[in-house]
């Protein structure tokens, strides 16, 4: 059994919960680990606001540290809001003495309402902890303090600042792009090996409060369960990204509220358990295999054709590939339509494959010409795993092993919409799945999976999770293929 990682959070208090140690604590359970936490500061706040500090002496504070440390072995530390320059050289000291393994440090330095929380002292020994740690987080306008520029007013200006903060310090930067006025939330992580880019959905809600302590924490315990940053991050994005979509339905407070920072494990439980009529399978099982989707988003040919660096002759290979299985998955879902309880949804799968018959024809004939490829052994386990299953005549396993193709697809497709630009090679394929109908038609398949779910046995949505699970599988090991095989 692997270790729980054990994460010592260093930060202000929220009573309300939604931010501080209390959101640090959810973070670090919700990742896996073990949560600690040492306070620097008390404050009387809740959604709408702060209302007063209370700081202990910094005698107590190392007292918490000691504490700890003196007991616990500390896989990872996260750092937040220190108040003061001597609370800031108490923790360099300590963590001189210590050594955590990981260290996370994100530097609370300006308000929402832009106000500056640190004196010019304070700031100084903020930027100096930053030489200490492995990692910083810093949103725009904390990123233009430690280096002492203007705020960045795009992301191109965002990333040149934190280079210069990785530059100066050797931290790692989590350049946090929220603060920038664009239509998708983009992060990045920038070390010395470069920029690598990261970008989900942005919800329209006021229910954000915390997602920067929030963030981190889930970053600290990544890092100590041996991910690298940019899986971590990859990690960690997906996870908040359906924290905020089910913020709103938490109803904590007037003002800005938290995020739902355990709506993963309440989905997954509420799968396994639950036979109500709100019954979110599709949520639960996205989230239940979120693994398997960030290794398809993390391979080569993924990454590759996101910058438009991936080498001509890789992208035909797949191509081809893609063609034959489009034909397969067509056979499948026209399968689907047969076994269909309804006209309405008999209807929807027979256009679903006539679409694929287009794609198949338009989007890859017009480069692969009309010759017919070899299929590959991943190509094949993929299409042997549909056929299997529509094979099987049940309504829902089928339903739910088509489900990823669409749904995977949308989802990388969305992350790529940034890079889809005119000059970008393969702006085709990129605009077909970052296309706003095949979002439409990706929301439809998860509705009708969650209806069809909702009227299964329990042992029939297992089955579904197997055959969806399997689907993913044979997605990663598809995208994983190009760059292998397609040399």
């Amino acid at each position: 059994m692997e270790q729980i990682p054990r994460v010592l959070s260093i930060a202000g208090t929220d009573p309300s919960g939604g931010a501080g140690l209390q959101a640090d604590l959810k973070s670090i359970q919700a990742m896996g680990g073990y949560g600690m936490a040492v306070v620097t500061v008390l404050v009387a706040q809740n959604t709408r606001g702060v209302r007063s500090l209370h700081v202990p002496p910094v005698s107590f504070f190392r007292q918490q540290l000691d504490a700890v440390s003196d007991d616990v072995a500390i896989d990872a530390v996260k750092i937040g809001m220190l108040h003061s320059a001597p609370i800031i050289a108490e923790v360099s000291d300590w963590l001189k003495q210590v050594k955590p393994r990981v260290l996370v440090l994100d530097p609370v330095m300006v308000a929402t309402s832009g106000d500056r929380l640190l004196d010019l002292e304070s700031e100084a020994a903020l930027r100096e902890l930053c030489s200490q740690v492995d990692l910083a987080t810093p949103n725009i306008p904390e990123l233009a303090v430690l280096v002492g520029q203007d705020e960045a007013q795009d992301w191109l200006q965002a990333c040149d600042q934190a280079r210069e903060l990785m530059a100066k310090t050797g931290a790692t930067v989590l350049l946090k792009g929220g603060h920038l006025n664009e239509s998708v939330a983009r992060d990045a992580i920038v070390s010395s090996h470069g920029i690598q880019e990261f970008s989900a959905k942005r919800f329209a809600t006021k229910n954000t409060h915390g997602t920067g302590c929030s963030l981190s924490s889930a970053m600290a315990t990544l890092l100590a369960s041996g991910m690298d940053p940019a899986d971590a991050l990859q990690r960690s994005k997906i996870w908040m990204e359906g924290a905020i979509r089910n913020a709103d339905a938490l109803h904590v407070g007037l003002g800005n509220g938290p995020i739902d920072h355990f709506w993963e494990h309440r989905n997954e439980a509420q799968t396994k358990g639950s036979s109500s009529d709100e019954l979110d399978w599709c949520s639960a099982i996205w989230a239940e295999n979120h693994q398997l989707r960030l290794a398809s988003e993390n391979t080569d040919f993924v990454r590759q054709l996101r910058s438009g660096e991936l080498d001509q002759p890789v992208f035909l290979w797949y191509l081809g590939q893609d063609a034959l299985y489009l034909k397969g998955y067509a056979e499948v879902m026209l399968r689907a339509a047969e076994l269909a309880p309804n006209l309405e949804e008999r209807t929807f799968w027979q256009e679903r494959a006539q679409g694929a018959i287009v794609v198949e024809s338009a989007l890859h004939r017009a480069r692969i010409g009309a010759a017919e490829p070899e299929a590959s052994t991943v190509t094949l386990g993929y299409l042997n795993h549909l056929d299997s299953v529509a094979e099987g005549g049940n309504y829902a396993e089928t339903v739910a092993a088509v489900l990823p193709c669409f749904w995977l697809y949308a989802d990388i497709g969305e992350r790529m919409l940034e890079h889809n630009h005119e000059a970008h090679e393969y702006r085709d394929w990129l605009s077909t799945y970052s296309d706003p109908e095949f979002a439409r038609l990706t929301t439809q398949v998860i509705g009708l999976t969650n209806r069809v779910a909702r009227e299964s046995s329990s042992a029939v949505r297992q089955r579904m999770a197997r055959a969806f699970r399997i689907s993913l599988e044979h997605e990663r090991d598809f995208f994983a293929a190009p760059t292998v095989l397609g040399r």
